[in-house]
């Protein structure tokens, strides 16, 4: 309902909105995991299919990886699936994220899974990223620098990111690009300094004018 976006290639889209907006659900249906009630989803021209999920590398809000495997052996089931798997960007982030690859998943803790995600997510070279709440779970104290420095340092080429999450302050410095969403509609998008500009307030303050909270 009212859910026109087109995400513009070779930049970074915040998708805003409280918690139950939409946001995650939007993602779902361009992963091809949700269908779309009514209109029309493209990814390069094509509707969401396992074809075009293989230029796409989704990170979700839940848990996903197996809780009895290793950090090894879960980058080792990604690398057996995808063709883009990046073995020397592996290498370089699970060490700029502290992690060890023989911890297993089930026995650390929601931060350090996050980081996980993180590493598994920005491992592979696909040509659009979709965070779903990615700061979600790790330290208030570092989780802005981690994503900064990852999506600086470890993004490839033209890649296209959406970043969905209701923590604006922290990636506000990030995104090219913004969406608000509210009860599954649009509320307001465009670049976001010009928004910023145009309004005279932070995308913070923008989303509580626009969504009312």
């Amino acid at each position: 309902d009212n859910m026109s976006v087109n995400y513009i290639k070779g930049r970074i889209t915040g998708l805003f909105g409280p918690n139950g907006s939409g946001k995650s659900t939007s993602l779902k249906i361009l992963v091809s995991l949700n269908k779309a009630d009514s209109g029309e989803v493209l990814i390069f021209g094509k509707k969401p299919s396992v074809e075009t999920r293989e230029n796409i590398s989704y990170l979700p809000e839940i848990d996903y990886i197996y809780p009895w495997m290793t950090i090894k052996e879960a980058a080792e089931f990604m690398k057996g699936i995808y063709g883009d798997w990046d073995d020397a960007k592996y290498n370089d982030l699970i060490k700029f994220l502290r992690l060890e690859p023989e911890m297993v998943v089930k026995k650390i803790s929601r931060g350090m899974r996050a980081k996980v995600k993180l590493l598994l997510c920005f491992s592979r070279n696909a040509e659009i990223m979709l965070l779903d709440e990615p700061l979600s779970g790790i330290d208030i104290l570092t989780r802005d620098k981690i994503v900064e420095t990852i999506i600086k340092d470890y993004r490839v080429g033209e890649q296209t990111i959406v970043i969905s999450t209701h923590e604006i302050q922290e990636v506000e410095g990030l995104v090219d690009d913004v969406v608000f969403i509210n009860e599954g509609r649009v509320v307001l998008q465009g670049e976001a300094e010009k928004l910023r500009n145009e309004n005279k307030l932070s995308l913070v303050g923008l989303m509580k004018e626009v969504c009312g909270r």
